[in-house]
């Protein structure tokens, strides 16, 4: 495969040397964007977070009177620290077939072949709107996106289909899990080592719950419910991190711990949830408060998103199928915006190019293949929606 042969390299290039971990603004991007489209006489809305330092970007190329199809992709990407990399991470380097750098696979790549579509697909004429949905920190929790999504209230249409470009190695996903995830801050006693009798413990306490919650995560493998469509075929239970304690003789009174559930789209969580709290509440607070009044547990809800799920033969998989050329679909245990649009009333589809195996590691890329493959994709696409 030659790059020559491939209209969204540049692009390709120039996104990704725009830093946009998650904790850095993507404001720059977004202003590239949004200046590219303007050269293409189109209209961008731009919605910020409370700081104003970040941006979703929504257009609408084409008609504006009828519903389209909508390309979503987050430009944020996850963090490189601690990575070995062999190049510059924001400087695409090209080797051997492949195109290596943070955000080519997870999801510059989608964004840039969007892009670099969009003025043929202008040229030739649009009979059917391509909506156009860039959201910031997709990657702690599909964060932005969710202002995106109010913006389209106020728009004249609403799209009729959505494409999350996220990689999928160009198979259609119909389904995807959600993920639910919790800060449980455990507050205890604290009291010198030599006299436990007298503080509450709040790392020992914290970990009864850690252990809990790995019981409960082995259940759900045993008992289900199951979809054997994914990888694992059950939800999931999980404990990320952990913090407590100030010194080994000192009985700890704070300790804070993360987990999360990822669940089967259609797995209720809700009772989860409550077999936890009430666990903690009915069979720990009581021990605790025999000490100090002031123990306790406080919960908080970190970013979390639903799942997805679509009919396969519904209208916006087997469109996706078509401009794909692959009649099969899949699902898969990742999380995307797609469960949003959804809930939203957008049907919705998670399919681009590159494989989610290389993505958040060091030496991410996706290969030259994968991009034509993107490329053919927007090509059948813009064969659909503009005049022949």
């Amino acid at each position: 495969m030659n790059t020559k042969d491939l209209i969204s390299i540049d692009m390709i290039k120039r996104l990704v040397s725009f830093d946009t971990t998650s904790r850095n603004s993507n404001l720059l991007l977004i202003e590239y964007i949004r200046d590219c489209l303007a050269d293409l006489n189109i209209d961008s809305h731009l919605t910020f977070d409370d700081e104003g330092k970040k941006a979703n970007l929504y257009a609408t190329c084409g008609p504006q009177d009828r519903p389209g199809i909508l390309m979503s992709g987050h430009t944020d990407c996850v963090p490189v620290d601690g990575q070995d990399w062999n190049t510059d991470p924001f400087t695409v380097h090209e080797q051997e077939g492949r195109l290596y750098g943070r955000g080519t696979t997870d999801m510059k790549s989608f964004i840039a072949i969007t892009l670099a579509t969009l003025p043929r697909m202008l040229e030739r004429g649009l009979k059917t709107p391509i909506h156009l949905a860039f959201s910031y920190d997709e990657e702690i929790g599909c964060i932005g996106v969710h202002r995106l999504i109010e913006q389209l209230d106020s728009m004249p249409t609403k799209p009729k289909l959505c494409f999350v470009g996220e990689p999928t190695s160009l198979q259609v996903v119909t389904g995807h899990k959600g993920k639910y995830s919790v800060r449980c801050h455990v507050h205890g006693l604290e009291c010198h080592s030599a006299l436990t009798h007298q503080g509450v413990n709040a790392v020992e306490i914290a970990a009864e719950l850690v252990t809990l919650l790995r019981k409960i995560g082995q259940r759900l493998g045993e008992q289900g419910p199951f979809d054997e469509a994914f990888e694992p075929p059950f939800t999931t239970v999980h404990t990320g991190l952990i913090q407590g304690g100030t010194a080994l003789n000192i009985v700890p009174k704070s300790c804070w711990f993360e987990y999360e559930i990822r669940n089967l789209p259609d797995h209720d969580v809700t009772p989860l949830l409550a077999e936890i709290r009430d666990y903690a509440e009915q069979h720990l607070l009581p021990e605790m408060r025999k000490v100090s009044d002031q123990a306790g547990f406080s919960w908080e809800t970190l970013p979390s998103y639903p799942g997805m799920i679509v009919d396969e033969n519904s209208e916006v998989a087997n469109t996706a199928k078509g401009l794909c050329g692959n009649p099969s679909s899949a699902k898969v245990s990742f999380g995307t915006e797609g469960g949003l649009f959804q809930i939203a009333g957008i049907p919705t589809v998670v399919c681009g190019p590159g494989s989610i195996n290389q993505a958040h590691k060091p030496n991410e890329f996706i290969s030259l293949d994968q991009v034509a493959r993107g490329e053919a994709f927007a090509s059948q696409l813009m064969a659909r929606v503009c005049h022949a």
